[in-house]
């Protein structure tokens, strides 16, 4: 929902900082590899009773994410790294409710799987909405232009997830409340997905 307008704000940082590190040699490829490794780390702290720390790490993951699509438009984006990056981007957002599951299953286990109910909805919407638009032959959304595919906005997406995740490893006691209330988001998003399509694709 405000993914543009943080992508906006953010993105000269970002893109300073993926020219120095394309100055140093590091691709792309390497980053989101990078990104996905401490977003594991970051589950596994979490799952293993340390949330603070899995914050710290998931900004991380976050942040290498971020650098990757930035360092690609410096050199020189391929398909293989637009489909590497959202691949691994969707394992990493599963493994945080999945880690806080693990770290308390009486308390967590059932939000956490609403949570990654909602999230395979609305990620399946997302993927059928760009591969339709790519069959199609349309090319990358004008709102979106340097994505490799079709982006459509939704009402949950990457800034809202980072902000649930970032709260839940503050107030871990309240995961539950907020995975409920999350899960109910990324269901309307999905809804609201699927809607466009039904327009679009008609």
């Amino acid at each position: 929902m405000i993914d543009t307008r943080a992508a906006a704000l953010l993105r000269p940082a970002i893109d300073l900082l993926a020219k120095q590190l394309t100055r140093l040699g590091l691709g792309a490829d390497g980053l989101s590899l990078a990104g996905f490794a401490t977003g594991l780390a970051a589950a596994g702290l979490i799952a293993a009773g340390h949330p603070l720390a899995g914050a710290l790490a998931f900004l991380a993951s976050r942040l290498l994410d971020g650098l990757d699509g930035a360092v690609a438009r410096q050199t020189r984006p391929t398909a293989r790294g637009g489909f590497l990056d959202i691949s691994l981007d969707f394992v990493c957002y599963a493994a945080v409710p999945l880690a806080f599951a693990f770290a308390d299953p009486a308390a967590n286990a059932l939000a956490a799987a609403a949570l990654l109910a909602a999230f395979v909805a609305n990620g399946t919407a997302f993927l059928a909405f760009a591969l339709t638009a790519g069959q199609l032959g349309l090319g990358p959304a004008p709102a979106f232009p340097a994505k490799s595919f079709y982006f459509v906005a939704g009402w949950a997406e990457a800034t809202e997830t980072l902000a649930v995740f970032i709260a839940m490893c503050l107030w871990p006691q309240h995961f539950a409340p907020l995975a409920w209330g999350f899960a109910a988001l990324c269901g309307a998003s999905a809804a609201a997905r699927v809607a466009a399509g039904w327009r679009m694709f008609a």
